[in-house]
C-alpha cells in the first residue's frame, strides 16, 4: 500500500535549502520514492492553516518511507534541512 510523506516547509535560508534539495532527491529515489508535489502555488480552501512550501513524497510502502527518513544516506540532508528550514512532517498510509 502506498505511503505519503507530507511536509510543510518554512525556509529560512533559501541558498542552503537549495543544497538540501540536491542532497535529498537522490535519497528519495534510492528508497523507491518520488516527488508528487515540490513547492508550487498553495490555496487554502478551509480553516486557518497558512502553509509555507508544500512537499509530498510517495513511497510504495510505509516501511520504505520510514527507511528513507531514518537512513544513513538521508541523515546529512535531514540535518541540513533542520538548519535551514522549519518543517512539519507527517507520514500517511494511502488507500
Amino acid at each position: 500500500m502506498s505511503a505519503y510523506v507530507i511536509v510543510d516547509v518554512d525556509v529560512q535560508d533559501p541558498v542552503r535549502y537549495e543544497d538540501y534539495r540536491r542532497i535529498a532527491a537522490p535519497t528519495v529515489m534510492a528508497h523507491g520514492g518520488r516527488y508528487i508535489v515540490r513547492g508550487g502555488a498553495v490555496e487554502r480552501l478551509e480553516g486557518e492553516w497558512e502553509p509555507g512550501r508544500i512537499v509530498v513524497l510517495e513511497f510504495p510502502t510505509v516501511e520504505q518511507a520510514r527507511a528513507w527518513w531514518s537512513s544513513d544516506d538521508y541523515a546529512p540532508g535531514k540535518t541540513l534541512r533542520q538548519e535551514t528550514a522549519t518543517t512539519q512532517m507527517i507520514l500517511v498510509e494511502g488507500v
